[in-house]
């Protein structure tokens, strides 16, 4: 399983459909540091990049049940896409030690959002629904 992009349109209508809960259907994570208070997606968890990747084993229990797991920072050119990319591999090697003790798990879908929270916000920063700020 590798990431892949996830196109800011199709994000917004997850994060727009009342059927889809944000934690149980999908998971952001917005990996950017204190620019995250000044704006962000509706309901994404601030894991800031660096200490997210010094302990991915420590998240990986919180985000792997989810279906679809979101990355992204500032312009999902580095950070977002080096985390997604370590949660992943990270993600793939513990599920093959469970598979070699016989317990097979759904693996998640694993994204990162195209141009980041940059793009997203000249996208949809008017929208309360799509950012907080």
């Amino acid at each position: 399983m590798a990431a892949k992009y996830m196109e800011p349109e199709e994000l917004a209508k997850m994060v727009k459909n009342k059927s889809l809960v944000s934690g149980r259907d999908y998971v952001i994570v917005d990996v950017r540091d204190e620019d995250f208070a000044g704006g962000h997606i509706p309901n994404a968890r601030n894991i800031p990049s660096h200490e997210f990747l010094d302990a991915t084993l420590d998240y990986v229990p919180a985000l792997e049940n989810t279906p679809r797991v979101i990355f992204h920072c500032a312009l999902s050119q580095v950070r977002g896409p080096k985390c997604a990319k370590r949660f992943a591999g990270t993600l793939n090697e513990l599920r093959a030690e469970k598979r070699a003790l016989g317990k097979e798990q759904p693996v998640p879908e694993v994204y990162i959002l195209r141009n980041g929270f940059e793009g997203w916000d000249q996208l949809y920063g008017n929208d309360k629904e799509l950012v907080e700020r």
